[in-house]
């Protein structure tokens, strides 16, 4: 079968490999759609998501549709065709963080493309059974893939606690950022606003129910006469924007770190945090049991996935995709691969 591999910075190339085997409680599933994600995007132009970069070639993708091979498992409810979301996650389930309930959390856990662990920019892929979530008829493959985002950004707004009648500040309206505005106005925030420094995608947040835009966050000031918002989501890439979000949020607010930055290093003056009160915390994947709140979501018509898959790629066009995406062009929210 086809595979796309990470062989370095920029450097994507398309390889034959055996189609992989599934083990015990584990199923064959085709690729039918993978989502590029910042995550993936950081390994392609830096190496990896935490400074480092590794040496072998790396399948990535972990924003998964795929369609279920053979009727092995129809009794579960998974019949050949039937089109799953796939958890890139397999935590240990042994774990202190796994036995409280923190699966994401698990220090061992192995995430498709990521270090060891090859992600699913491939024909065919195995996965757990326990791992795939059948999804609605009228759901798209593209759709089916993005909700692992959508269920990151779930469990962002979960560890946020925003609640109805609170302000919310969005800092980067990306794929994860453009969720995270939708849900602070599902759950009944009173002004959500957004920044991006690029104005096409500041757009499409207006269109998605951001109140307030802008390509700097100096204007939130005046959209909150001075005080700052009770809540900022940080879904950035740069390593200034968290205090950016300290000089945004009110006396005693909260801050979400939810991007990745750029050098796995971010900037925050600790007088400026100390002197407000604020409660910091950082996001990582999601809780157990967000998938199902995801397809939930997007069933009932809550949340809109169409604006953010932009562009549609092949398997062999998987290189240009990432250069496109890499470089913010042609108006790009979100590249998919569709297969």
């Amino acid at each position: 079968m086809d595979a796309a591999f990470l062989h370095g910075i920029g450097d994507i190339r398309i390889s034959q490999i055996p189609v992989p085997q599934p083990q015990q409680d584990e199923l064959l599933l085709k690729v039918r759609a993978v989502g590029i994600c910042g995550s993936d995007l950081h390994c392609y132009v830096d190496g990896g998501t935490d400074g480092s970069a590794w040496g072998a070639p790396l399948i990535l993708g972990h924003e998964i549709a795929a369609e279920v091979v053979d009727d092995s498992a129809a009794p579960s409810g998974l019949a050949a065709g039937c089109l799953v979301a796939v958890d890139p996650g397999r935590s240990c389930g042994r774990c202190e963080w796994c036995r409280r309930g923190h699966d994401n959390l698990c220090p061992g856990i192995l995430f498709s493309g990521s270090r060891d662990t090859h992600g699913a920019l491939c024909e065919y892929i195995t996965a757990p059974m326990a791992n795939l979530y059948p999804v609605p008829e009228e759901f798209s493959a593209a759709d089916t893939a993005i909700l692992e985002l959508l269920g990151v950004a779930v469990h962002t707004l979960d560890l946020a606690s925003v609640k109805p009648g609170e302000t919310v500040l969005v800092l980067g309206t990306g794929p994860l950022g453009l969720l995270l505005v939708q849900l602070s106005r599902h759950l009944g925030a009173a002004s959500v606003f957004a920044v991006d420094p690029l104005e096409y995608r500041c757009a499409t947040a207006s269109q998605l129910g951001a109140d307030e835009v802008a390509v700097a966050h100096d204007a939130v000031a005046a959209w909150t006469d001075g005080s700052g918002v009770d809540v900022v989501l940080e879904a950035t890439n740069s390593a200034n924007a968290m205090q950016q979000a300290a000089q945004c949020v009110r006396i005693g607010g909260r801050l979400m770190l939810a991007g990745i930055p750029d050098g796995d290093v971010v900037s925050l003056g600790a007088s400026l945090m100390r002197r407000k009160g604020l409660t910091l915390k950082a996001v990582r994947r999601m809780a157990p049991g967000v998938y199902l709140r995801a397809i939930e979501l997007v069933r009932s018509g809550a949340i809109d996935l169409r604006p953010l898959a932009t562009h549609t790629f092949s398997l062999q066009q998987t290189a240009e995709a990432f250069d496109l995406q890499a470089n913010h062009r042609d108006g790009v929210i979100k590249s998919v691969i569709a297969m």
